[in-house]
């Protein structure tokens, strides 16, 4: 993976997208507008949102804003939108799209992905539920799915297309559907040391499709016992301390070594700043010195 001069990255149709990521995700939405406007402040041009984050009304006045102080153009915004589940069939897919523009106030998405290779019964609940407290799953072939996310495309509403939590088969099932006219540009996954999707990654990298890390900084779900969050690591606190970085800033860098578009959310500046230093660190002292060696991370306490 090459980055050019912006530290952007070329996808398989030839639009390019930035290398790190600012995730918006909240469910504090009021956190998440003052969070936008500062990462793009910061620097941040990539911006990774969802119809069911409920958040897009808000990134939209964030990123106008900035527009209208004059910190950036439209153009120079970067952002990801994702279908949601609800929205799986066919003759829905545009109407998901068209709400998110219409929320976020933009003409076109650069990036529009399928959100979670899981359909749920179309219709107003996000997540519609029985009266067990159960998902109501709805039967959609995703190939069909993906032909109406190339239309998207073919209409101007979108830049690129691409995936998002997709193993390997499901991949394939859309790589080989007959008469495909785009691939997928990008997937992405829960990726960290603890989780790094060295299978999946060596798969997407062979398909000329790039990989997109969340929860870069490690996951934690209560009660569940998931991956413990990174910066309580001990082997990432080292390493961090020689380099004199921030663990969190070790783990992003681990990503873009590896070839891995990465995201990072936070909703303090001080955060969003340090974390943003990822992409000047590639030609800064740490990197020079002694690159990181993905082994040392991987899977690793």
């Amino acid at each position: 993976m090459e980055f050019d001069k912006d530290y952007c990255i070329k996808m398989n149709d030839g639009n390019k997208i930035p290398a790190v990521g600012f995730g918006t995700y909240s469910p504090d939405k009021s956190k998440c507008e003052e969070a936008t406007k500062v990462a793009i402040e910061v620097g941040f041009r990539h911006i990774d949102g969802a119809f069911v984050y409920g958040t897009e009304e808000e990134v939209g006045r964030a990123v106008h804003e900035k527009i209208a102080d004059g910190t950036v153009k439209r153009e120079d915004i970067f952002y990801t939108g994702k279908l949601g589940s609800t929205f799986h069939r066919p003759e829905l897919v545009r109407s998901c799209l068209e709400q998110s523009l219409k929320k976020l106030k933009f003409d076109y998405l650069d990036l529009f992905i399928i959100h979670i290779p899981v359909s749920l019964k179309p219709g107003p609940d996000l997540s519609p539920m029985d009266e067990n407290g159960k998902l109501i799953f709805d039967i959609v072939d995703l190939r069909q799915t993906w032909e109406a996310m190339e239309a998207c495309k073919d209409a101007g509403l979108v830049k690129s297309i691409g995936v998002s939590n997709f193993n390997i088969r499901q991949l394939e099932m859309i790589l080989n559907k007959p008469g495909i006219k785009y691939k997928p540009v990008l997937n992405q996954v829960e990726c960290h040391p603890y989780l790094n999707q060295s299978k999946l990654l060596a798969f997407c990298k062979s398909k000329d499709i790039l990989l997109e890390a969340y929860c870069a900084l490690g996951s934690q779900r209560d009660k569940i016992g998931y991956f413990p969050l990174l910066p309580s690591s001990k082997l990432l606190g080292a390493i961090a301390k020689k380099y004199n970085r921030s663990p969190a800033l070790v783990a992003l860098r681990y990503q873009l070594q590896r070839g891995v578009v990465v995201l990072f959310k936070s909703f303090t500046r001080k955060r969003i700043e340090e974390n943003f230093q990822v992409k000047q660190e590639g030609r800064e002292k740490m990197m020079r010195e002694t690159p990181l060696r993905c082994a040392d991370l991987d899977g690793t306490p």
